[in-house]
């Protein structure tokens, strides 16, 4: 088989229903998302220690559903029936920050993005997320997408600062707070 079809020299891209140019919202929205896909993998890929295991459990679910969410935004006209993401992926997320959130010191102030190879690249993954976001909000503008896809990226940068600094404290490495800021935080009990 063959990688390559040569229907794309043009400048236009197959999606679900027909084609558009490679520089189409649609297109940059879900190619964001991949992109994100790759930086998950690789933060995966560091997660060799025994400690980090149940968080390399999570990020291979969430490389599915984040092919789920670029599968939801390639159609050129959606019918619900067919979305793959839907608001319980949304919850899922919010209960494991939840439980992760009891590994980590409390936070007080905001933090540099850093520690550990592994936290670094999880914020590397928050912010490629926070794009995709971004992107998927201006598509949204222009054409009907699934709601649940921006709730989930949503969701999902803050699940990537939540797992960083989860990581940090289970090396036993403390994250750097931004010092120039004032206590902003507290936790809610």
């Amino acid at each position: 088989m063959r990688i390559y079809t040569r229907t794309g020299d043009e400048g236009e891209t197959s999606v679900i229903g027909g084609r558009v140019l490679k520089d189409d919202l649609q297109v940059e929205a879900y190619g964001t998302i991949d992109e994100l896909n790759c930086f998950v993998g690789q933060a995966i890929s560091l997660m060799e220690a025994e400690s980090l295991q149940d968080l390399k459990e999570n990020m291979i679910e969430i490389q599915h559903e984040l092919f789920d969410c670029g599968s939801d935004l390639a159609f050129v006209k959606l019918s619900e029936s067919k979305y793959k993401v839907g608001p319980d992926k949304v919850t899922r997320l919010e209960q494991w920050m939840d439980a992760y959130m009891e590994e980590t010191p409390e936070l007080e102030r905001f933090i540099l993005p850093g520690g550990t190879l592994l936290a670094s690249t999880l914020h590397v993954c928050r912010t490629v997320c926070r794009r995709a976001e971004r992107r998927v909000v201006t598509l949204g503008r222009e054409k009907e997408i699934n709601p649940d896809v921006r709730r989930y990226l949503n969701r999902l940068s803050d699940y990537f600062f939540v797992v960083a600094r989860t990581a940090n404290a289970r090396s036993g490495v403390a994250d750097i707070e931004y010092v120039r800021s004032k206590k902003v935080f507290g936790r809610k009990k």
